[in-house]
C-alpha cells in the first residue's frame, strides 16, 4: 500500500510564510480557520533523533500505549515500542475496522519520552489562556484517525506525509465512527459534491525543490537543490478533522489546552 494512497488534487488550506506576525495570526486564523505555516520551525535536530535506529535504541524495550483508530471510544493496548515498530507498524488493511486498528499517537509517557521532546521546536504562536501539550506518534501508510474534534493545536510531520481533511464546527461531516479514514476516502469522499468536500492538504517535513540550479563557476558539480521550509498546520478549536498517513510517518502535534 505504501506510496499508493493519493494526495489531494489541490491543497485548499491557506498557506502563509514565516513573515506572519503573531497579531495577524490571532486576527486572521486563531479563532476562525486553519492555516499552513511555512518556515516557522526548524526541527532538523529533532528529526535526526527520530530515525528508526535512534528511536529503537532509545526506547525499544519501553512500553507504549496504542489506541484504536475510531472516533468516540478508544481501546488501549500497551506493547513494547520495539514490538510495535517491528510487528505492528504495517500498512492499513482497507477492510479492517477502526476498532481493530491499533495506532501509536498521543498517549506518551512524558517521563520516558521527555528527553526527546526537549529537542522539539514548537510553533511560536499561542492562544491566550492556553498551554501546550505534545502528542507524538508513528504510523504506517494508509493509517489515520477518523473525524473527531477537540481544542486548537498545531501538527507537524517529521518523516513521511500526512493528508488532512477539515470541516468547520457547524458542518458535521458524513462518516461512520468505526470506519477508518482510508475506507472513508475510498467510499464516501468520491460521492461528495464539491461544495460538501472538506478543506484538505498534505503536510510534509519539507520538500526538495525540483528547479534546476546553475552551479557557481568554481564548482563543476551541480549543487544540491535547496530544501523548502517545513510546514506546520494550525487547526482552530472544535474544527472537525481526519488524518491519513500517505507513508510510514513520524509526527507530532502541539495541543493548546
Amino acid at each position: 500500500l505504501a506510496g499508493t494512497v493519493p494526495e489531494e488534487e489541490r491543497c485548499t488550506v491557506e498557506r502563509v510564510d514565516a513573515s506572519l506576525t503573531y497579531s495577524l495570526f490571532l486576527q486572521r486564523f486563531a479563532f476562525s480557520r486553519p492555516v499552513i505555516l511555512g518556515g516557522v520551525t526548524d526541527n532538523s535536530a529533532f528529526r535526526a533523533l527520530c530515525t528508526r535506529e535512534k528511536l529503537l535504541a532509545a526506547f525499544g524495550p519501553l512500553p507504549v500505549r496504542l489506541s484504536t483508530a475510531n472516533t468516540y471510544s478508544y481501546r488501549k493496548v500497551d506493547v513494547p515500542f520495539q514490538e510495535y515498530v517491528e510487528q505492528l507498524l504495517q500498512p492499513q488493511d482497507p477492510a479492517r475496522l477502526g476498532s481493530d486498528t491499533l495506532y501509536f499517537f498521543g498517549d506518551n509517557n512524558f517521563t520516558e519520552w521527555g528527553p526527546l521532546f526537549q529537542h522539539y521546536v514548537a510553533p511560536p504562536f499561542r492562544i491566550p489562556g492556553t498551554s501546550p501539550a505534545y502528542s507524538f506518534g508513528i504510523a504506517g501508510s494508509g493509517s489515520g484517525v477518523p473525524f473527531h474534534w477537540h481544542g486548537p493545536g498545531f501538527s507537524e510531520v517529521i518523516f513521511g506525509r500526512k493528508r488532512w481533511f477539515l470541516y468547520p464546527p457547524d458542518k458535521t461531516p458524513h462518516f461512520h465512527p468505526n470506519e477508518t479514514t482510508l475506507a472513508w476516502l475510498q467510499h464516501t469522499y468520491p460521492t461528495l459534491p464539491p461544495a460538501q468536500r472538506p478543506l484538505e492538504c498534505t503536510l510534509r517535513p519539507g520538500e526538495v525543490s525540483l528547479a534546476p540550479q546553475d552551479p557557481p563557476p568554481s564548482q563543476p558539480e551541480p549543487r544540491d537543490p535547496p530544501m523548502l521550509p517545513p510546514q506546520v498546520l494550525y487547526f482552530p478549536d472544535r474544527w472537525w478533522h481526519a488524518t491519513l498517513n500517505l507513508d510510514t510517518s513520524v509526527f507530532i502535534s502541539t495541543f493548546l489546552g
